[in-house]
C-alpha cells in the first residue's frame, strides 16, 4: 500500500507522456508482429497505428488519470486499486486500438482484433508496473524540479 495525495496536472501529463512512449513502442511491435503473421507485413502501417494512438490516447489517458484522481478514496493506493485502474484503462485503450487499427488497415477484421487482443495482455502488465513505479515517485518533486529549472 502506498500513501498518496492528490496528483498535479503536470504530473498527470508527464505520467501520460511516459506511458505513451512505452505503450506506443509496444503497439508498433505488436502491430508489426500480427500483420506479419497474417502475411501483410507493414512497418508503415504499424508506425501509423502507433502515431495515431500516441496522439489520441495521450489525451484520453490524461482524462482517465484526472477522473481517477477525482474519485479516489482514502490516502493510499493498494495493489488492488492499481489492478482496477489497469482494467478500466485497458477497456478504453483496447477498444481504441481496435478502432484505430481497423481504420488504418482499412478493415475491421481479425488482424485489427488480434492487434487489440494481443496488446490487452502485454499492456496490462506494462501498465500495472508503470503505475506502481509512478506511485513511488514522490509528489511535488517533479513539479519542483521543473519550477527550479525554468525560474533561472
Amino acid at each position: 500500500m502506498v500513501n498518496y495525495r492528490h496528483e498535479s496536472h503536470l504530473r498527470s501529463l508527464l505520467k501520460g507522456i511516459s506511458w505513451r512512449i512505452i505503450a506506443t513502442t509496444d503497439t508498433v511491435l505488436v502491430a508489426l508482429m500480427i500483420t506479419c503473421l497474417f502475411g501483410k507485413c507493414s512497418i508503415e502501417n504499424a508506425l501509423k497505428i502507433g502515431a495515431v494512438e500516441f496522439l489520441l490516447k495521450l489525451l484520453v489517458y490524461y482524462f482517465h488519470e484526472r477522473i481517477w484522481q477525482r474519485y479516489r478514496t482514502g490516502g493510499s493506493v493498494t495493489k488492488l486499486n492499481t489492478i482496477y485502474k489497469s482494467i478500466s484503462w485497458r477497456l478504453v485503450a483496447t477498444t481504441m486500438t481496435f478502432l484505430i487499427s481497423g481504420a488504418i488497415l482499412e478493415s475491421f477484421d481479425e488482424i485489427a482484433l488480434f492487434i487489440a487482443l494481443s496488446e490487452l495482455f502485454t499492456k496490462f502488465v506494462l501498465y500495472y508496473f508503470h503505475e506502481r513505479l509512478w506511485l513511488r515517485l514522490p509528489l511535488g518533486r517533479i513539479r519542483n524540479y521543473f519550477v527550479k529549472r525554468f525560474k533561472k
